[in-house]
């Protein structure tokens, strides 16, 4: 995690610890939703939604909004472990959800969390207009666009597809590979960008940038993991991995590319901030590290 991020993962971490409690009635289940949430974990697409209100001129606080990205992730992260899907019984050092309260009970969680993460657009939304009153049609517009953003990200065109393309694609080539990451990875970080922009005050009309750029992060991100793995030996035979289809030089020329791309475009956003240039630098040098 980068020092830097370290203040807003701690508040990120705080308030899911309180809000978690107002999922529902105490029981196994939200015990297991706790579990899930509280189990460490780097919190990075939260927080990028947070960095972008924060750049925008507005400064909204958009807490609400963060915490349903992280609901988002977490309901993904529990069903690829399932022995159906990616077959891990470890997550973050730890037993995964269903190795710890079993299949039924995280099956049912993961269903919990995404509710709650489309409940965070509404509380955001609510919480904006209690704040700012003389907005409320243009946060009412955002919030009718970050539902439909958040619904194409996790649907059929989006992470579910992603996640049944991983499973059950005809090919490895680097065209197949390329649509599993973008539809599997990089859907999660467009929801945080979207939901940062948008509910940050950021102007409809930049929304395909948007996209862009957090397209290219997740490209980039993803690539990194790669390499990562590849070069750690990490499931050599299974999952998609560009490092293995191109090869470690190949694939760090195209995370350069993305990587740059990211920047161009949180520049025409008028996002290139000091966090953002950090996370930047660090996702370059974490790569040079591994070539």
């Amino acid at each position: 995690m980068l020092p830097f991020l370290n203040a807003y993962r701690q508040k990120i971490d705080r308030e899911l610890a309180v809000a978690i409690e107002r999922l529902g009635d105490s029981g196994r289940l939200r015990d297991a939703c706790a579990y899930a949430c509280l189990n460490g974990g780097k919190r990075l697409r939260p927080i990028l939604v947070l960095l972008i209100a924060e750049a925008l001129p507005q400064k909204r606080d958009i807490l609400s909004a963060a915490l349903g990205v992280e609901y988002f992730h977490v309901a993904s992260l529990i069903a690829d472990d399932l022995p159906c899907m990616d077959n891990d019984d470890m997550r973050r050092s730890k037993p995964s959800l269903h190795k710890a309260f079993e299949e039924s009970v995280a099956i049912l969680a993961s269903y919990t969390l995404i509710a709650a993460g489309y409940g965070g657009i509404y509380e955001t939304a609510r919480l904006l207009k209690e704040r700012n009153p003389q907005d409320a049609a243009q946060i009412d517009a955002s919030a009718i666009s970050c539902l439909e953003g958040v619904t194409r990200c996790a649907g059929l065109r989006g992470a579910t597809q992603g996640q049944f393309l991983d499973l059950f694609r005809a090919n490895s080539d680097y065209g197949s590979i390329l649509e599993v990451i973008e539809k599997k990875t990089a859907t999660l970080f467009e929801i945080s960008f979207l939901l940062g922009w948008l509910f940050g005050g950021g102007s409809e009309e930049l929304v395909d940038e948007v996209k862009r750029c957090a397209r290219r992060l997740g490209v980039a991100f993803q690539i990194a993991d790669d390499l990562h793995d590849f070069l750690q030996d990490e499931k050599p035979d299974g999952g998609a991995n560009l490092a293995r289809i191109l090869g470690p030089e190949k694939a760090a020329a195209l995370f350069q590319d993305e990587l740059n791309g990211f920047a161009t475009s949180l520049q025409t956003l008028g996002l290139w901030t000091e966090p953002f240039r950090e996370i930047y630098k660090a996702l370059e040098s974490s790569v040079k590290a591994t070539v």
